[in-house]
């Protein structure tokens, strides 16, 4: 069975690199159309920006080909594979909403859920962390 690598690559350190340059990159770099091959959402807050891949792309290549890519050196901008993990953490969950909602909600097919193995609460952060069975789980 092949190894599986992540659909999405982490950019960091985009600070000196718009958005919508960002974006030019990206589909230069992998010959790709922004929301027909890829999307971009940008965190400003930690400085970074992920590339979620719809088509289907060799990441690994592609960030092999970032690391060369003259103009993000430029930037100083650096890609990097998004590990898979199994755990996400859903924020701004109301205290009413029963752990067994949470669960189903994250089950759900129409959600891009998957089969959920745990659901731990935070309730003084009005969040929970849901583990699902796999890292296919993608709600």
């Amino acid at each position: 069975k092949p190894a599986v690598t992540s659909p999405r690559v982490v950019f960091e350190n985009i600070g000196e690199c718009s958005p919508k340059c960002l974006c030019m990159l990206i589909e230069n770099i992998s010959g790709l159309a922004l929301d027909d091959g890829f999307t971009v959402e940008v965190i400003p807050e930690i400085n970074v920006a992920v590339a979620t891949f719809t088509k289907s792309i060799e990441t690994t290549a592609f960030v092999n080909k970032c690391s060369q890519n003259k103009r993000l050196k430029e930037f100083q901008v650096t890609a990097r594979l998004l590990e898979l993990t199994r755990s996400i953490k859903a924020e701004d969950v109301p205290a009413s909403i029963s752990t067994d909602y949470i669960t189903v909600y994250f089950e759900s097919a129409r959600n891009g859920g998957g089969p959920v193995a745990d659901v731990q609460r935070l309730p003084e952060e009005k969040s929970a962390i849901v583990t699902f069975c796999d890292h296919k789980g993608k709600a």
